[in-house]
């Protein structure tokens, strides 16, 4: 859903509440005035298609965040983001916490995308040996072994 989508939502539902409750009582004025309405729409968001110029200009172009894992104060103050918002939008993509993230995108619709950073290969190498350690733990303790501590 974008800018304009949202407008003929509010506007639409201002038509469908006069056709209720306002001056005009009949459920016809109501339907004409929500079909012009999703009409209007539909030739607008097929014309923006074809012209990716004016798209831009009205929806706006994406804005980087949180880049190489650095996160751009200077483009949380321009889309005015606080550091809690965006880190409780990546909490809702599944991350712990901004560390986790390699690069941050504002898009244009409002969404912000978020990419993991990749493990390095020393804590991959890391995250192996201490899965391995674990493993010959397991064994032992099951053999009725007493591991050194």
């Amino acid at each position: 859903m974008n800018a304009f989508d949202l407008v003929v939502l509010m506007t639409l539902s201002n038509t469908v509440q006069n056709a209720i409750i306002g001056n005009d009582n009949s459920v016809i004025g109501g339907l004409v005035g929500a079909a012009a309405l999703v009409g209007t729409n539909y030739l607008v968001v097929r014309f923006l298609y074809g012209h990716e110029r004016i798209d831009r200009v009205i929806e706006g172009d994406p804005d980087v965040l949180i880049e190489g894992g650095r996160i751009r104060e200077d483009r949380l103050r321009r889309e005015l983001i606080t550091l809690p918002e965006l880190a409780s939008a990546a909490r809702r993509q599944g991350f712990d916490s901004l560390d986790d993230i390699d690069r941050a995108v504002l898009e244009p619709g409002g969404t912000i995308t978020f990419v993991a950073r990749k493990p390095t290969l020393e804590s991959s190498r890391h995250a192996e040996l201490t899965a391995r350690l674990d493993a010959i733990l397991g064994e032992l303790r099951r053999a009725g072994m007493r591991p050194a501590e």
